[in-house]
């Protein structure tokens, strides 16, 4: 249907060519789960196998992204195409709400049922050391009464915690402006909150790294600290991950700006990287309140 396209014309619904993207992505990917799979099992060679799967990977991404905002930027998406991306961005936001919903669903689960449980009378006969409370930050008592799982200190909400709840309420305050100033044809005012959301996102990336070294080294707390170690690092890892993933959305996007694209009217690539965030935003109150506070 591209093909046939007159030049200058916005087809009814644009269908790209045939593309080589999807066949090499995947073919990265699958280099990196093999080169990873391979690595931790011993073989050092599974490395540079995971290495060169990951930079084939992001240059097809490039590439692929390239096309697309050379296909927007051409006038070949109609509203039909910008309804097809808002009701994809929408289902994908929704299978990211389903995935932190098992993580905190899993801790749920841990705290409210299989805690309680394993401290029942019914256990005490298989497990008579064990006592079931919460956070499991010692010997003898959720952790391990057998000294499995070496003792820890559990981590609070002050201060590291609390300063990246500020970032990124704050990323969000500026995020809107942003949007609001692109709506009122405010291109400069845009780039430069643009700009500042970036930063905040990135400060939080930097906080959440010094926050794991000094978790790992000074408090002991681990992936293999128990329960609760595991799903400290779990929530808050993969939300680290969405907030770089999100960081480096806002940041192409920035970069558009700067380059002339999007227009008050048009403009949902901004807009898609704008929810994102704001999902973002959302699932780390969430995780400051249950992970943090209780």
């Amino acid at each position: 249907m591209s093909a046939a396209t007159p030049h200058g014309a916005q087809p009814y619904y644009f269908v790209p060519a045939p593309s080589r993207f999807p066949v090499l992505t995947a073919l990265g990917l699958l280099l990196v789960i093999f080169g990873a799979g391979q690595w931790v099992n011993g073989h050092a060679w599974g490395a540079y196998v995971l290495l060169a799967g990951f930079a084939l990977f992001v240059f097809i991404l490039q590439q692929w992204f390239r096309a697309a905002i050379g296909e927007s930027e051409g006038g070949l998406y109609s509203d039909r195409i910008d309804v097809s991306f808002r009701w994809s961005m929408s289902w994908f936001i929704f299978s990211e709400v389903m995935f932190f919903g098992a993580f905190f669903g899993a801790l749920f689960w841990t705290r409210v049922h299989a805690l309680p449980n394993l401290g029942s009378l019914e256990n005490a006969v298989l497990w008579p050391d064990f006592k079931a409370v919460w956070p499991s930050s010692g010997v003898g008592i959720t952790g391990s009464p057998a000294n499995i799982v070496e003792p820890f200190t559990t981590m609070g909400p002050w201060p590291i915690p609390t300063i990246n709840t500020l970032l990124l309420l704050s990323s969000g305050v500026t995020l809107t402006i942003a949007h609001h100033a692109l709506i009122a044809g405010r291109r400069a005012k845009t780039i430069g909150f643009m700009w500042l959301t970036v930063v905040l996102g990135a400060t939080f990336l930097g906080f959440q790294g010094y926050e794991y070294a000094h978790a790992y080294s000074e408090l002991n707390l681990k992936l293999s600290s128990g329960a609760y170690g595991s799903t400290f690092y779990m929530l808050t890892g993969f939300h680290g991950f969405h907030v770089f993933i999100g960081t480096l959305m806002l940041l192409f996007i920035t970069i558009r700006l700067m380059k002339g694209h999007f227009t008050p009217q048009r403009h949902f690539g901004f807009e898609g990287a704008a929810w994102y965030w704001h999902f973002v935003d959302v699932v780390w109150l969430g995780l400051y309140i249950v992970v943090y506070w209780l």
